[in-house]
């Protein structure tokens, strides 16, 4: 064995001749011992937000002076260090206060790095379970906030005092976690009374700063939504004797119900919707009313011929107005103008439809046969002219229903549009 190494186990026999581990390492017991705290975050290994408890890999730095740990370097050669085991020595009895673990807390067995001064510092690893209150009502664009408090289990504040070294946690060794992105974890220390004890008690918390990352979830859950969202109204566009329009609103319900249950799945109960479930619930809502007036359009459109004449405000105001303000128009009628309905004269048989005259004369060129064949065709004349004022009146109920859908078409695109961009704006 080497003059450093003899040294070495003469010092160690020396610091530990008369040492108990047991016993705060003060030289007054009426003064604190000072515990400076650091925590370098690691790895975010999981954030369970249906159970809201956040698994963390930390490094925790531990730094005090122990009062019966000093030795003159020059009488051992020099030698300002050594590194022994952590449990040879007094340990500041510091813990997780927000831990969410069943299990007992285990103390790593690392060494601890012995100054010359008396000075500790102990570095060691940990995976710490803690809760954290999990907020998703601005879900997949949330952002959380983490606190993990350390502080002694059985010191008070006139026995042991514990700092933060430095203003917030290390992030030099973090390794980029795929779907939180860590804002930072700045430090802060607190000193409260509990309803146990009536000394104080301070400890540090760590606040960690997390911001969901929602590339994945735009993707997979909002831009299908979206994409669905504005196919629905083109329901209005199809024409009546497709005899899609209301299978395409199913469908799309259908599909939106489907993504619905997707998100469901990976959410945690909570009493707030999320954002993305809230504009599920809308575009749900703006489908089902688009179907059912899709359902009354069609109902118009098939009136058929044995419709009640068309109100004389509904005739100026929706095929007037409103069919040039949208642009439908009938085939070569240009738009911006409306050819405003014929109503033509029904003629009526001659002396006021009593019948063809009858008489005894039976000559062929007798005025009563021409009187009779006139009655004939005025008859046939108004037959003809009903059925034109039926099929008007079917025509123009089956404009109106165009009419409808056009206006109908332009309000539920424009809602669609407008909720869509206001949820995809969140992910810039």
């Amino acid at each position: 064995m080497g003059a450093e190494g003899r040294l070495a186990h003469k010092l160690f026999r020396d610091l530990f001749a008369n040492y108990t581990s047991a016993l705060r390492p003060v030289a007054d017991t009426d003064h604190a011992l000072n515990v400076t705290l650091e925590v370098t975050l690691s790895q975010i290994i999981d954030m369970d937000e249906r159970n809201q408890v956040l698994t963390l890999y930390l490094w925790i730095r531990q730094e005090w002076t122990d009062a019966y740990l000093r030795w003159d370097p020059d009488a051992y050669g020099g030698l300002d260090a050594i590194r022994i085991p952590s449990s040879l020595v007094w340990r500041p009895d510091i813990v997780l206060y927000n831990k969410a673990d069943a299990q007992a807390p285990a103390s790593a067995s690392t060494n601890v790095v012995l100054r010359h001064d008396g000075a500790v510092r102990w570095d060691a690893p940990a995976i710490t379970r803690s809760s954290c209150r999990v907020d998703v009502s601005a879900f997949p664009f949330d952002a959380q906030r983490c606190g993990l408090t350390f502080g002694s289990w059985t010191h008070g504040g006139h026995q042991l005092d514990v700092r933060p070294r430095s203003a917030a946690a290390s992030l030099a060794d973090f390794v980029e976690n795929v779907e939180w992105r860590v804002l930072g974890m700045p430090a802060r220390r607190r000193v409260l009374t509990y309803g146990c004890c009536s000394e104080p008690y301070p400890d540090v918390t760590f606040t960690l700063l997390l911001r969901r990352r929602a590339a994945a979830y735009v993707c997979n859950l909002l831009l299908p939504c979206v994409l669905i969202s504005l196919l629905a109204p083109l329901a209005f566009h199809l024409p009546a004797d497709s005899g899609e329009k209301v299978s395409l609103g199913v469908t799309v319900l259908l599909a939106l119900t489907v993504f619905q249950l997707l998100l469901a799945e990976s959410m945690p109960p909570a009493e707030s919707v999320p954002l993305i479930g809230k504009y599920y619930m809308a575009t749900m809502t703006i489908v089902t009313f688009s179907t059912a007036l899709t359902i009354l359009i069609m109902n118009l459109h098939y009136c058929g011929p044995s419709a009640r004449p068309m109100p004389a405000w509904a005739r100026a105001l929706l095929l007037g107005h409103l069919a040039r303000g949208l642009c439908v128009r009938e085939r070569g009628e240009p738009c911006g103008q409306s050819r405003p309905p014929e109503s033509p004269p029904s003629p009526q048989p001659p002396d006021g439809g009593a019948g063809p005259p009858a008489g005894p004369c039976h000559e062929p060129r007798c005025l009563c046969r021409q009187e009779a064949l006139l009655y004939h065709v005025a008859t046939i004349a108004n037959s003809f002219h009903s059925h034109r004022a039926a099929q008007r009146r079917h025509e123009d109920w089956k404009r109106l229903a165009r009419v409808m859908d056009r206006f109908f078409l332009g309000i539920f695109f424009s809602m669609a549009l407008v909720m869509s961009l206001l949820v995809l704006v969140q992910a810039l």
